[in-house]
């Protein structure tokens, strides 16, 4: 096996130019999350991607799946999202390459890594190994915004995470895997008064006291739950803490002089993984309730809503995945919690081992100078391979 891997080794290597201009035809696709723009020409791109390298590929609504290998009772999915942040100029859809790294919008988080994928499953086709199983090319949209019409869409038509025996997700994990997530309750909170001129404020109700009244009672809630840490490791230790966000944006009022008719906030919870997710959510809503008196009206908007989940570093998955990093980088990994929410919850819900790995960086992506370092892309897919090959390789056909 060690001699079949190093020769898959070389031929992604061989194909890092095509990589790196593939890269770059996705990053100029402008297909920023919110609102969703220009899927249909992302979906068009990875289908005549596939098509080109000789791979059949099936798209559902705005995602696109491949399957290589036989069966359909052991896939191992590699599953990556095409959306991106909205940039933070036009340039952003211009791929540069400086130096070694490659430059644009979605370089890092994560464009790059759908190329790695889709030429790491070409290296195990090219390379004669039988599979015991098959790989599952996965590309959805709508991530960046709790997959509506990506992830969820596939587990509403009952197409996620078919016979899988486990899914890496190429998030821009930095070296680290993330084998876990923080679940969130994200809510606009606002409050409706009665405006008045500030001489007759009698005759009217303050929206900003009644949101103030209501962001007292959340910070009470935010000095217990801010106690609680993980057991996942995550760097720094003071990340390991439960979090309550309260204010991340904020409005409201007309004037100095007029009683405020409505001010609003925003509310972020984000839960880990041994924490009740139900609960949370139960205890979180029934507080904000409590906050309307009568006169002023309390209104919440839910954002955005996602379980926390976590996958133990020593499933069969996540030794395979380990190795092959160790081989690829001459590094062993360190399993972490992500400080953020994962696709992987859509299959760890279904108790299918899922891991996030790619080639990108957190510090960097959906910033201004988002890039990520050409010679990670070739890494990435050489570890994806490996992967693969560890968990369903048999022999040379």
């Amino acid at each position: 096996m060690k001699a079949e891997i190093l020769e898959i080794r070389g031929a992604i290597e061989r194909d890092a130019q095509a990589i790196l201009e593939f890269t770059r035809d996705l990053i100029a696709i402008p297909s920023e999350n919110p609102p969703g723009k220009h899927y249909g020409d992302a979906v068009e791109a990875l289908a005549g991607q596939l098509k080109k390298l000789g791979f059949t590929s099936q798209v559902h609504g705005d995602c696109v799946l491949s399957f290589i290998g036989d069966g359909d009772d052991r896939t191992l999915y590699l599953s990556g999202h095409y959306d991106v942040v909205p940039a933070h100029d036009t340039e952003q859809f211009v791929p540069t390459v400086r130096g070694k790294n490659l430059f644009g919008r979605g370089s890092s988080d994560m464009k790059g890594a759908l190329a790695a994928m889709i030429y790491a499953a070409k290296a195990v086709r090219d390379s004669g190994m039988k599979l015991d199983g098959r790989i599952g090319l996965v590309f959805v949209p709508d991530e960046e915004t709790a997959g509506p019409r990506g992830s969820r869409f596939l587990e509403r038509e009952g197409l996620l995470g078919q016979g899988a025996v486990g899914m890496l997700t190429p998030e821009p994990t930095g070296g680290v895997v993330w084998n876990a997530n923080r679940g969130a309750i994200s809510l606009r909170i606002t409050a409706r008064g009665k405006s008045a001129h500030v001489g007759r404020q009698f005759q009217g109700v303050n929206a900003f006291e009644g949101m103030m009244r209501c962001a007292g009672l959340l910070a009470e809630l935010k000095r217990e739950v801010e106690v609680r840490t993980t057991a996942f490791d995550v760097q720094p230790s003071q990340a390991r803490h439960s979090i309550l966000l309260l204010g991340g944006h904020t409005g409201g009022g007309a004037n100095f002089n007029a009683v405020p008719e409505s001010c609003w906030f925003t509310v972020d919870r984000r839960i880990n993984p041994e924490e009740d997710f139900a609960a949370e959510r139960e205890r979180l809503l029934s507080l904000i309730k409590l906050a309307s008196d009568g006169r002023c009206k309390i209104e919440v908007d839910i954002l955005q809503e996602g379980l926390p989940a976590g996958t133990p570093a020593d499933t069969p998955l996540g030794i395979c995945l380990a190795t092959s990093i160790m081989r690829v980088t001459g590094a062993a990994p360190r399993f972490e919690m992500c400080p953020g929410l994962l696709e992987t919850r859509f299959y760890a819900a279904r108790g299918i081992p899922a891991y996030a790995y790619g080639p990108g960086l957190l510090t960097v992506s959906h910033g201004p100078n988002e890039f990520v370092p050409i010679d990670n892309l070739v890494d990435c897919a050489s570890v994806y391979a490996s992967t693969a090959l560890e968990l369903l390789g048999v022999e040379r056909s």
